[in-house]
């Protein structure tokens, strides 16, 4: 039994000392050979408390490695991450998406994804979404965007359904800014 032992808090010290006040009568009742006994299980189960700290110690860090992966591959990710509701409104979103989007991240969130995408090239996404809700294959296409503050940039957008956590249809895009000699205008094929 190795390692600190934290004092124990107001709580626990009041339940010692009711116990302690009915102990002095079991102790009477019990022979050494009992007595001997209830030692060794409360060392047992003392060790067993320990080796459940040990691993609920092993599982935190687990999780702490994992939430570091996560924030690497979704936050610090170099493309536009954004998870939409079926009314296409944004639910999530990364660093990279409110980057390409001139606007602060925690802003994105509850704004509709079409806010974004230039009025002439309302159609395509449209006819995308559709497209991808109805066949729930993953989709492509290629239009122009509008950041917060007006600009126009052209982008790529990979996008799949999917559900949540609690079993609700959701949609994921991938957004990609691309050379404007690539994106042919807006005159992007739906795939």
């Amino acid at each position: 039994m190795t390692g600190k032992r934290k004092r124990p808090d107001g709580k626990t010290e009041a339940i010692a000392r009711e116990q302690e006040a009915l102990s002095p009568k079991m102790n009477a009742d019990l022979s050494p050979e009992e007595a001997r006994l209830m030692l060794h299980e409360l060392r047992v189960h003392q060790i067993e408390l320990e080796m459940q700290n040990d691993e609920l110690r092993r599982v935190q860090v687990e999780l702490d490695t994992a939430r570091a992966r996560y924030f690497d591959l979704y936050d610090l990710a170099p493309v536009g991450y954004c998870t939409l509701n079926e009314k296409g409104l944004i639910l999530q979103s990364n660093l990279a998406a409110s980057t390409l989007l001139g606007i602060p991240r925690s802003a994105l969130a509850k704004q509709l994804f079409s806010r974004f995408i230039l009025k002439e090239d309302q159609d395509i996404y449209y006819l995308h979404r559709k497209k991808l809700v109805e066949s729930d294959i993953p989709q492509l296409c290629e239009l122009r965007m509008v950041k917060d503050d007006g600009m126009q940039f052209s982008a790529h957008l990979a996008a799949t359904t999917t559900q949540d956590g609690k079993g609700t249809p959701v949609i994921r895009i991938v957004m990609m800014q691309c050379n404007r000699a690539q994106a042919g205008g807006g005159s992007a094929e739906v795939a």
